[in-house]
């Protein structure tokens, strides 16, 4: 991983938020290796914690997570159908380490989201644990720091932050 640059690291990211803007969630799916988890914790839990003991709104492994973008696909998924339109916005992209065998990269980002008349604005950064498989970056880990004190009263997090 020592020949991976920081631009590589965002043209992945960049591509990443297009595809969720995009409701291409399949396509998402396959950026995470198969061993993959992604966490949203709640927003009074140290950045480092654990799901084992503390509450997250979001703690999926891969099965877990292409359980959650099967139903966000199908109109059964009240909250998502129709579709929220999003924007994700990625900035302050830092390769945090390097191994040889994965990067740890910090980003800052900017969700908004708006359906049903309300726009929602979600804010905090995201911390990846990046590997190479067949020549291209693959998620192994991402976490989802929200930097709000909590969400809305009618706040959902039924979209993938």
């Amino acid at each position: 991983m020592q020949n991976i640059t920081r631009a590589d690291v965002e043209d992945f990211l960049f591509a990443e938020a297009e595809l969720l803007d995009e409701w291409r969630l399949p396509e998402w799916l396959e950026l995470f290796t198969d061993d993959a988890i992604y966490y949203v914790p709640s927003t009074d839990v140290p950045a480092d914690s654990s799901p084992d003991k503390n509450l997250f709104y979001v703690a999926d492994d891969r099965f877990r997570l292409s359980e959650r973008v099967k139903r966000l696909m199908k109109r059964t998924a009240h909250a998502e159908f129709p579709h929220s339109r999003t924007r994700h916005l990625v900035s302050n992209v830092r390769i945090r380490s390097r191994s040889d065998s994965e990067v740890e990269v910090a980003a800052a980002f900017i969700t908004y989201r708006t359906k049903d008349g309300v726009t929602d604005i979600y804010f905090g950064s995201n911390r990846y644990r990046l590997v190479a498989e067949n020549g291209r970056l693959r998620i192994k880990e991402k976490r989802c720091l929200l930097d709000s004190e909590g969400l809305r009263t009618q706040g959902r997090v039924s979209i993938i932050l």
